[in-house]
């Protein structure tokens, strides 16, 4: 088996943060004192990843920068405090919006013969680290790994849903349904932002995409083709998501991991409660 490498999509306009967004990447918004994007940059390198490509686009910049070294800065208050992720970092842009599979054939040559795990950056995951999940399962399976979460009573029409059944103490995925009708959908496991990609996905997004006749490419076809030949499963991954993707989402996520902050979480919990009370 390969080293596992890992891929971040960061190409998407992040048209629902505009204004903001004109000039500072959407990955680039803090959560806390850090940027959405080192969130999953550390659970990568937590996971034992050490090699990760970012596919960006136009405007981000800004990316590149943060996984920079600053001699300057690191002289005045030290390295340590500049949190400058601890992996090797590369950087291709896609320059045309065609769609997340179109993105991900982008990672082909960076992969080579490796698994990679594939991350878009505003889901984010608490504990227990959700790459290093789908890696185990990869090393115990080596199939291609989709990241679930069981949503069972829940709508689940806005999201992909999988079709798995149980083979002994693997999740075997026959198939994933974008945006079901309520009433169709096969499960309520949807599709979170996490994947491992074995070097398979690779072969048949770009057969999928020589035949793709329009309109943005997305990875849902080659995973089903893989599914059909039991080349995938599914991991129902118990940490706690936190959708960043949509305004409210993003705030509710910073306001949560304050409370969690181990300097101000204590003075912010109070803060909240007062302003939940009227008592401020």
């Amino acid at each position: 088996m390969g080293q596992v490498k890992g891929v971040i999509l960061a190409a998407g306009y992040g048209t629902r943060f505009l204004p903001v967004t004109r000039v500072v990447p959407k990955e680039l918004l803090p959560i806390g004192t850090r940027p959405a994007l080192d969130w999953v940059v550390r659970e990568m390198a937590e996971a034992g990843i050490e090699e990760i490509l970012v596919i960006t686009s136009r405007r981000k910049r800004g990316i590149e920068d943060w996984f920079d070294t600053d001699v300057e800065l690191e002289g005045r208050v030290g390295r340590a405090r500049l949190g400058i992720p601890n992996v090797r970092a590369t950087f291709v842009r896609q320059h045309e919006m065609k769609g997340t599979g179109h993105a991900l054939l982008m990672a082909r040559e960076f992969a080579g013969i490796d698994p990679v795990v594939v991350a878009f950056p505003d889901d984010l995951f608490g504990e227990p680290n959700c790459s290093a999940r789908l890696i185990a399962t990869w090393e115990r399976t080596g199939c291609s790994v989709l990241a679930c979460g069981d949503l069972s009573g829940q709508d689940v029409s806005r999201y992909g849903v999988v079709d798995a059944v149980v083979q002994g103490d693997v999740l075997r995925v026959r198939g994933v349904v974008e945006k079901p009708a309520p009433g169709t959908e096969p499960s309520h496991l949807v599709s979170w932002g996490r994947y491992l990609y074995t070097p398979q996905m690779f072969s048949e997004l770009a057969a999928g995409l020589s035949e793709h006749t329009g309109g943005e490419f997305y990875a849902t076809d080659a995973i089903n083709t893989l599914a059909s030949q039991g080349k995938v499963v599914a991991d129902v991954v118990p940490s706690p998501r936190y959708d960043t993707g949509q305004p409210l989402g993003y705030l509710t996520t910073v306001v949560r991991m304050g409370m969690q902050d181990p300097e101000v979480g204590p003075a912010f919990r109070a803060w909240l409660s007062r302003q939940v009370t009227g008592a401020e």
